[in-house]
């Protein structure tokens, strides 16, 4: 099946209320409304809550019978949710209103685009975080997820001081940084 056909058929399960049509559009759109919410002020309880509107708005186009779709659903979800969410950043006084529309000023397909390259991107570095082993991958969460600093680091990984640690560190990072590029470069 063909992706506009997909989207045709998911966008008819939608309107019917197909239950499967729903948790596709769901999962496979959520994290990309999530990472906009989130990168922009707010909580996942707020991407939440915008995602459940845009949805809304593309149901109720869907159930109007007379709605055609000239994008892809991600597309659409993503620029009702972007509108969505700098309304209601204006409202919350955390944006200031811009003298020039933000849809003249950043197109959707750019931000789009640009969010997908960074997934991609987040995609290798999980990969490349996969290959590394223990305990550098350990090591480096430690520092870089829990931000533990490198005398906890020390005595939790038992190196003799605050220095090894940081060289081990180092070299994990290192490993990595060959390790990421080697996976990116392959893709």
């Amino acid at each position: 099946m063909s992706r506009i056909d997909r989207e045709h058929t998911l966008l008819k399960g939608l309107a019917l209320n197909d239950k499967e049509s729903i948790q596709s559009i769901y999962s496979e759109n959520y994290g990309l409304i999530q990472a906009l919410v989130v990168r922009n002020s707010g909580s996942e309880d707020d991407a939440r809550d915008v995602f459940q509107e845009a949805l809304l708005v593309l149901y109720e186009k869907a159930r109007s019978g007379d709605f055609e779709l000239n994008c892809q659903i991600r597309t659409y979800l993503y620029s009702v949710a972007r509108r969505n969410w700098l309304k209601k950043l204006q409202y919350l006084k955390r944006f200031e209103s811009p003298s020039v529309p933000l849809e003249e000023t950043v197109p959707v397909e750019d931000d789009l685009e640009s969010h997908e390259k960074l997934n991609a991107q987040y995609g290798v570095m999980k990969t490349a975080m996969g290959r590394l082993g223990e305990p550098c991958k350990s090591l480096l969460e430690a520092f870089y997820v829990h931000r533990k600093n490198m005398s906890e680091i020390s005595a939790y990984f038992g190196y003799t001081n605050a220095d090894n640690a940081k060289t081990q560190k180092y070299k994990c990072l290192m490993r990595l940084k060959k390790l990421f590029f080697a996976e990116y470069k392959s893709k």
